[in-house]
């Protein structure tokens, strides 16, 4: 149950009678790695996973995924949870037509957005219209790659999920909705959306802004990178990921990250001042302010 501080007390792994059919819509990374996690339970749901694309499907059945179809009917039918797996831009369209396709009215929807508030208003609202419950979902758990064949069945242990529900769902779906994470490996937290949206500007969207940017600065002259070392690649890295995918994410999270970014760039004018005026104690204060907060940080799976 909920504790008083909003924090959930310690509940047993999740089994099948907290949620026997489990469809996942979307066959990208992280749908296709919850497909493949899942099964392994001790206790497994079934599972479908639905994709758009035939070539997705024919993919995802070469990965040995069960339960494979690019028919919305077939996925959504007799669901008990439906997890969307889709870009947020995208779940509203995808919810009505799973809607039209014949949800039951006893399934709880989440997600796995990397912003909250969006899908609380539009889908969140749309499916309580019809009595059918919602509860945000982040899995910290993405990577610069993307797409089916980058995902794995490990993909979410002792990843941190980010959970809101900003619906006010009643506590046995969001006790078993806990469970459902933990049980794949996830750690999770609890949150409202805005508090969520807040946090991922400065601890995930913030951090692909800052190595798109040494990117497009270091490697001005793209040749110039075989001559880096693992600095330039460790702060670039994210800086791979999927243009598309993540000018959606800035542009829906950015009343959150102006904020962030408009520290950055005072930040920036803190250590260009100290080497204009060559002050050695100002550059060493700045770097090490970094370097204790760096510290902090657990080291990551």
């Amino acid at each position: 149950m909920l504790t008083g501080s909003g924090a959930l007390d310690p509940v047993a792994s999740f089994s099948m009678t907290d949620f026997s059919k489990v469809t996942i819509l979307g066959g990208g990374l992280l749908g296709g790695s919850l497909a493949l996690a899942l099964p392994l339970l001790e206790n497994p749901p079934a599972v479908r996973l639905w994709a758009r694309r035939s070539e997705t499907v024919t993919e995802a059945e070469k990965l040995g995924i069960p339960g494979v179809t690019s028919d919305l009917s077939t996925a959504v039918r007799d669901a008990d949870l439906i997890i969307l797996a889709v870009p947020v831009g995208a779940m509203t369209s995808l919810v009505e037509k799973s809607l039209a396709a014949g949800v039951s009215t006893n399934c709880l929807f989440t997600d796995v957005g990397s912003v909250k508030s969006a899908p609380h208003q539009t889908v969140g609202t749309l499916l309580a219209d019809r009595g059918i419950p919602f509860i945000g979902s982040h899995p910290m758990a993405g990577s610069e790659k993307n797409g089916l064949s980058a995902a794995r069945a490990d993909l979410f242990q002792n990843a941190a999920c980010l959970l809101t529900n900003d619906q006010q769902i009643a506590n046995p779906l969001v006790e078993a909705l806990d469970r459902f994470w933990r049980s794949i490996g996830c750690r999770n937290s609890w949150m409202d959306a805005a508090d969520h949206d807040r946090l991922v500007a400065r601890i995930s969207h913030l951090p692909h802004i800052l190595a798109a940017s040494g990117a497009r600065i270091c490697l001005e002259q793209p040749a110039d990178g075989k001559f880096g070392g693992g600095g330039l690649r460790d702060t670039t890295r994210v800086a791979g990921g999927n243009p598309e995918m993540w000018a959606e994410i800035l542009l829906e999270n950015r009343s959150a990250l102006l904020a962030p970014l408009r520290e950055t760039l005072s930040d920036l004018s803190e250590i260009l001042a100290s080497l204009e005026k060559g002050d050695h104690e100002m550059t060493r204060q700045w770097l090490a302010t970094a370097k204790q907060r760096r510290d902090t940080l657990n080291p990551l799976r």
